[in-house]
């Protein structure tokens, strides 16, 4: 059965149920969005003379639910025009309209018994054969069948989203007995293309998988806390983004998740849990106990394992939980030896191995941290999973961890740590030994670029499933690595497709990496029919290499200044006319050079979550790698007659003095630093492989080498008095300063193409020499060079 999805009914519009329906109108599905009836008048209500038979009453809940939703930031919309395709309605009014919907997915508060009264009403009105699921964190799913027809069991099954689903990748699938499938399958590949979500088949245990393991993981954390006697600020700087893990470490994270979904789901695992032997690792320590207690729940109340106040001048100020005594004191900046021995290695596993055969009670703590959960993840196969990949996929894409236990292992070593995790009074699961003991070394392998697991009821390593549509970068790096230096590899992608990748600090854009872009054009030209720029990277590029500009500038070093960026200016116009196409796939940070970069691609294959500007602004400067040249250029394409075209430009002109940024790929089209044909790619996984297959269709379409652009029209002294006149009266009424005024004019000085008297047509190069001239003066101005100090030195402009 072919099975297409144009509308969804989503019902109870919490703070679940909401985003699930922005994320659902991020893709352009249309949304059914239903919560219940209010039983009482507001007193703003009553003021009005409204009744509970009112509409607008009726749908209150609702309505207010998705407006909180909207303005929540970050956004779960990609764009907030996305919201039209929202709407909404009442449990006693609309769910006779879940009739048109291909899906209802069931979001209302965890509760079986109200769960099932929804499900008596989506009985009586849903279509047979339509998709109907429960998003439960907790409820075992084949409890919900009790009393269902036959159809409904059939296409039911568990959908578990983790919030907030716009960010958070995972959406763990849940069948019963009597789930068909095809169901399943069906919700595995939509989910993964359609939603972008990392698709986990899981089994009905307490939990499922990311919340079993991970909620593990945050109890054996606190446990060995309490044995080494560490604080929270000591926890929070060991576990963050140094191993591998997000910025709010354990305890911040705990905060914005709240303590009350913690102590449920531990709870509730601790009282489901006979057969599991770490069962009382999820009984809540008196501590924890205590915060649910005193509604110290975290960021929804106010405060948690930190709280924000004010000290005596009125500055914020975070204070953080002693649990000993459970007061709050100033927060700590904690260092430990081993930490800063891990500080110059920018690779994430040598790190971690490095970090592992350090001595200090921070490598204690992370040694003992993952003995445990080496332990609890091997015994927990078979019960939450036959496969081990789905608990590393599950715990990557559900906590955000770059590595999943399993991967954690082998980087250790799987035979090492279990000789020193038994050492410690640890035991793997005996699968473990016998893996072991038949020689197998590890719990991947990769074999010609793909990588495979280790199966245990084979005990073979077999394929992962549906990788096939990935390209996965560091399975190429062991043979197909065609060129490299020190911040650029050229990776052959097959087919006759090269790719591009960076390895620098944030991706930055410096010598080494414009060098890798002409070795890559120079190779592809000669050897391959198109070319790739992307990475596996958290993004694509933060811009380029300010820190050698302002090392430059200091000493007066102007020529070399002069240099790099006409190298820069040299390499994108290379790229632009180069005799294959060039294909860009940013993702994550997409900023100044790297947003330059895909301003003069053939085609942009962007992520959904790509953030996307022009933000040489924000540290005194103008877009000096051809991007003021290529918007000004794309200004004037724009233009269509009876257009005024001054607006045109001034919209452009805006967006770089402004140096706004795209929330997502979709901002990025309305912006201009995407163009029509361009595209998004909704899951992360496959943008190399979306990428590669757009430079191969624009290869197989006959790409031949364009003609450079000598007829731009710029629009001369008539347009460059407007944005004058327009920064004067923004100094004059206090919104920039004289600095951002004399920028302003650089910029307009540039995109006007110069001091014409009269609207004429000159060339890419001419736009670029004035670019590289404006940029240049602006380096030798001493509040740019503040700004850019502030930059390296806080991560933040400076305003002067």
């Amino acid at each position: 059965m072919k099975r297409l999805i144009k509308k969804v009914a989503v019902l109870g519009s919490g703070v679940m149920g909401s985003r699930i329906a922005c994320h659902f109108a991020n893709i352009g599905v249309q949304v059914l969005l239903l919560d219940i009836v209010p039983r009482e008048l507001t007193p703003d209500e009553e003021k009005k003379g409204l009744t509970l038979e009112k509409k607008q009453v009726r749908n209150r809940i609702v309505n207010s639910a998705l407006e909180a939703a909207i303005k929540s930031n970050p956004s779960p919309l990609y764009r907030k025009s996305d919201a039209r395709l929202i709407q909404t309605g009442n449990f006693e009014d609309n769910m006779k309209d879940i009739a048109t919907a291909d899906w209802t997915i069931e979001v209302v508060v965890e509760n079986l018994k109200i769960k099932k009264t929804v499900f008596d009403q989506v009985e009586q009105h849903r279509k047979p054969g339509t998709l109907i699921t429960s998003n439960t964190s907790g409820i075992p799913i084949h409890m919900m069948l009790e009393g269902r027809s036959d159809d409904f069991k059939k296409h039911f099954c568990g959908t578990h989203f983790f919030n907030p689903p716009r960010y958070l990748k995972l959406l763990e699938i849940i069948p019963t007995p009597e789930t068909d499938q095809d169901v399943v399958d069906f919700l595995m590949h939509y989910g993964d293309l359609y939603l972008g979500k990392t698709t986990v088949l899981a089994k009905d245990t307490p939990a499922f998988i990311a919340n079993r393991v991970g909620i593990y993981a945050i109890m054996q954390g606190l446990q060995v806390m309490n044995k080494l006697g560490l604080n929270v600020d000591e926890v929070d700087r060991i576990t963050g983004p140094i191993i591998g893990r997000p910025k709010s470490a354990t305890f911040r994270t705990l905060d914005v998740v709240g303590l009350d979904t913690l102590a449920n789901v531990a709870n509730g695992l601790h009282q489901t849990g006979e057969k599991d032997e770490s069962r009382e690792l999820f009984k809540l320590p008196d501590y924890l106990q205590k915060m649910v207690e005193n509604k110290w729940l975290g960021d929804k109340t106010g405060q948690g394992f930190y709280k924000k106040t004010k000290d005596a001048k009125g500055k914020t100020e975070i204070l953080t939980l002693n649990l000993n005594t459970l007061e709050y004191g100033p927060k700590q900046r904690p260092k430990f030896q081993s930490l800063e021995v891990l500080k110059p290695i920018e690779d994430l596993k040598k790190r971690v191995k490095t970090f592992s055969k350090q001595n200090d009670k921070a490598a204690q703590f992370f040694n003992e941290s993952l003995y445990g959960l080496f332990q609890y993840v091997s015994n927990r196969m078979p019960e939450i999973s036959d496969e081990l990949y789905r608990i590393d996929d599950a715990m990557r894409a559900g906590f955000g961890w770059e590595l999943g236990p399993f991967e954690y292992w082998d980087v250790i070593g799987a035979r090492e740590a279990v000789q020193r995790m038994t050492e410690a009074g640890y035991q793997p699961a005996a699968w473990v030994e016998e893996m072991l003991n038949k020689g197998k070394e590890s719990f991947y392998i990769v074999e010609n670029g793909n990588r495979r697991y280790y199966d245990i009821q084979s005990k073979e390593y077999k394929a992962i499933p549906g990788v096939e549509n990935f390209i996965i970068l560091d399975n190429l790096r062991s043979n197909k690595v065609v060129w490299k230096n020190s911040g650029a590899s050229l990776i052959d992608l097959g087919d006759g497709i090269l790719n591009v990748e960076f390895h620098t600090k944030m991706n930055t854009i410096g010598g080494d990496v414009v060098q890798g872009l002409n070795k890559g054009i120079e190779i592809a030209e000669k050897e391959f029919r198109g070319m790739v720029v992307g990475s596996d990277a958290a993004n694509f590029s933060a811009g380029a290499n300010v820190g050698l500009i302002y090392m430059y500038a200091l000493e007066q070093e102007y020529d070399e200044i002069n240099f790099m960026i006409k190298q820069f200016q040299d390499t994108m116009m290379r790229m632009r006319y180069s005799a294959i196409p060039v294909v860009g796939a940013p993702h994550g940070l997409t900023l100044g050079g790297g947003c330059e970069l895909n301003l003069h691609c053939d085609h942009v294959q962007a992520a959904a979550e790509t953030y996307m500007g022009l933000v040489e602004f924000g540290v005194g400067l103008i877009p000096g790698g051809g991007g003021t040249k290529e918007m000004t250029l794309r200004a004037a394409e724009m233009y269509e007659d009876g257009d005024i075209e001054y607006n045109t430009l001034k919209n452009i002109y805006l967006t770089i003095g402004m140096a706004k940024v795209s929330t997502s790929a979709k901002e990025a089209f309305d912006l201009g630093f995407m163009r029509e044909g361009d595209a998004i790619t909704l899951n992360n996984n496959r943008l190399i492989a979306d990428a590669k297959a757009q430079a191969i269709r624009l290869a197989e379409a006959g790409y031949t080498q364009p003609a450079k652009k000598t007829k731009i029209k710029v629009q001369g002294k008539g347009a460059l008095g407007m944005f004058l006149t327009g920064a004067s009266a923004m100094v004059t009424g206090g919104y920039i300063s004289e600095h951002d005024q004399k920028i302003s004019h650089k910029l307009a000085y540039v995109m006007c193409g110069g001091d014409l008297s009269a609207p004429t047509d000159v060339s890419e190069q001419y736009l670029l020499d004035l670019e590289r001239e404006a940029f240049l003066s602006l380096t030798g101005e001493r509040k740019t060079l503040e700004r850019i100090q502030s930059i390296l030195t806080t991560g933040k402009p400076l305003r002067n």
